[in-house]
């Protein structure tokens, strides 16, 4: 009986690491899915052929049916990743700069994701009902960390008190959407002025 407890746990265990790869190998394959998906779709458009995702993530064309069924899955993978992200760069900005400069940064991370985005716009705004929950969710997750960092410059007295989170969402949309993709560093430019406007107004 001893000895058919120490194998029984020995095989569980052995189950348990395999497992553990499995699950890791997995997620690694869906790490690299959603990186190659957001590049190609950058480029090409969420039209773009399975297969270039497949190949630029280094994996069978099986492993992107397996995890993601439809294309829009994997749009909808791609964009909350994304959104993650963007609102997650909010406390570690934070811990590591003063308010207004973690402010000013992340307005910037945040110009870098619409930018991203371009290449999503298509499928986001074609009304698919897999897509549909993804603009609730970004506000969700994006607008209260923009006010969390707003709150606190205005705390330090480092911005204006009458800026609202949502115009800065939208301000820094505009200015990454106005058609100047022949110039990359507009929009940065553009959203550094606009950073500099968030600054309280001399007395």
């Amino acid at each position: 009986m001893k000895n058919f407890r120490k194998d029984d746990g020995a095989g569980s265990a052995s189950s348990d690491g395999g497992d553990r790869r499995v699950r890791a190998d997995a997620q690694r394959n869906v790490d690299a899915l959603l990186q190659a998906a957001l590049e190609v779709f950058a480029v090409s458009g969420v039209d773009a052929p399975v297969r270039a995702i497949a190949e630029k993530a280094g994996v069978g064309i099986g492993t992107v049916y397996r995890h993601f069924p439809q294309r829009a899955d994997l749009i909808a993978a791609v964009f909350r990743r994304e959104i993650d992200a963007c609102a997650d760069a909010a406390p570690t900005l934070a811990a590591d700069h003063a308010p207004f400069e973690a402010l000013a940064k992340w307005m910037q991370r945040y110009a870098s994701f619409v930018a991203t985005k371009r290449g999503m716009a298509p499928a986001l705004q074609a009304g698919n009902p897999a897509l549909e929950p993804l603009r609730t969710y970004f506000f969700e997750r994006v607008r209260p960390a923009l006010r969390t960092l707003l709150e606190s410059a205005a705390a330090a007295r480092e911005v204006r008190t009458d800026v609202d989170a949502d115009d800065i969402l939208n301000a820094v949309a505009s200015l990454c959407s106005s058609g100047h993709d022949d110039r990359p560093d507009y929009a940065r430019r553009m959203v550094a002025l606009l950073i500099d406007g968030l600054r309280p107004r001399s007395t």
